[in-house]
């Protein structure tokens, strides 16, 4: 591709750099909404839950507070994320952790300079910048200096529709995970009714009374290795594992095992330290056809259910009313083998529970080809980024 016809400035130079309220101001229960990271996730802004500023308070708010439609809101402290391109007439005003770009130059679209962001380049500029630091903060000095390339218009609405083409694939992709879980979750309620009502009349026990709970042994990551003997840690299970896995992604040294807590299949690993009472006693149900150690901060519930009934059980309301009674801590939260035990679970006959088990497993097989499909698409997404961008 030719790049002859690219010109590259300083941000500095074609777009105004805002930085919010630099101080903390006076909330009112009802007036302009008053925007934190919080409010910006997944590439959108999210007013359900803003605090506000009187009308006042935003008159007198400085410009770099006040970011308008057609602007792109960005995370200045910690993660970046993704950007946001506002596209909305409604006025807010931001908190400093939030930044935004206004673009001042005829020669640049919005939405290319979104992608800019979310490259390579980019992102090399940030670790430049803020090398040495313990906490990344995006010191407004320093994006003025950072260069971007700003091709022919017509070559960025080229280069724009390319990747929004790509981007649209993944997003409804992953659109299509979400529906997918939300029918298997559909199917546990249709086959065995809502758990805090019961209307299906099972009989209900404890965890502890169907199983036991034994603490994962002390792994962490700076155990794992390449090849070695299959493990899970706490962390796998809140972001690499659904409801159930017959996989591993991480190992452990031979020597390792001997004092490991080992899970077998059937059995469901729970992770018991988490950030919030939501990810507490997260699960997943191991049902590979070999053993796996547990690190710690997870345990291992061995019981005379299907494994993956549980898993999914642990994924209801009723169940989640009752881990609430136990979590405890702030930052983070965690709960103990002794209280997940106390916990009731309803016991559908075990006929019941397979049929459920099998219905799972054929949408997990659907999802697992959707899945592959994202990381193609993904594959050429990051290529043709790299190719523009790189």
């Amino acid at each position: 591709m030719d790049k002859n016809n690219w010109t590259y400035k300083k941000l500095g130079e074609v777009c105004y750099i805002g930085l919010g309220f630099t101080h903390t101001p006076t909330y009112v229960d009802d007036g302009i909404p008053f925007l934190s990271v919080k409010d910006i996730s997944g590439g959108k802004i999210d007013f359900s839950d803003t605090k506000f500023v009187s009308e006042k308070e935003y008159i007198n708010a400085p410009k770099g507070a006040k970011p308008q439609k057609g602007d792109i809101l960005f995370c200045r402290v910690g993660t970046m994320g993704k950007p946001v391109i506002i596209d909305t007439d409604i006025r807010f005003c931001t908190f400093v952790s939030l930044g935004y770009l206004s673009i001042l130059s005829k020669e640049l679209i919005n939405v290319f300079v979104k992608y800019w962001m979310l490259s390579d380049s980019f992102n090399d500029q940030i670790k430049a910048s803020v090398r040495g630091l313990a906490i990344k903060n995006l010191n407004t000095g320093w994006l003025r200096l950072f260069t971007i390339p700003i091709p022919p218009l017509a070559e960025q609405e080229r280069i724009v529709t390319e990747l929004d083409l790509l981007s649209s694939i993944i997003e409804k992709k992953k659109a299509q995970l979400k529906e997918y879980d939300k029918l298997a979750q559909s199917i546990f309620y249709d086959m065995f009714g809502d758990p805090i009502t019961n209307e299906k009349g099972w009989e209900v026990k404890t965890m502890g009374e169907v199983g036991e709970l034994q603490r994962g042994s002390g792994l962490s990551k700076k155990d794992l290795i390449e090849s070695g003997f299959p493990c899970i840690l706490y962390g796998q299970i809140h972001t690499r594992f659904g409801a159930y896995t017959k996989t591993h992604i991480a190992c452990i040294p031979q020597e390792l095992v001997r004092t490991a807590k080992i899970a077998h299949f059937g059995d469901v690993v729970m992770a018991i330290t988490s950030e919030d009472v939501e990810g507490s006693c997260k699960s997943v149900a191991w049902m590979g056809d070999y053993d796996i150690a547990v690190g710690s901060d997870a345990a291992i519930y061995r019981h005379t259910l299907n494994g993956i009934y549980v898993s999914y059980y642990t994924q209801t309301k009723a169940f989640y009313f009752e881990k609430a009674k136990y979590a405890k801590g702030f930052k983070v939260t965690h709960i103990s083998t002794k209280e997940i035990a106390k916990i009731p679970i309803p016991l559908p006959p075990l006929f019941l529970q397979q049929e459920f088990a099998e219905k799972i497993e054929s949408i997990e097989q659907q999802k697992l080809l959707i899945q592959q499909s994202i990381i193609e698409v993904q594959t050429m997404l990051d290529y043709t980024m790299d190719k523009y961008f790189g």
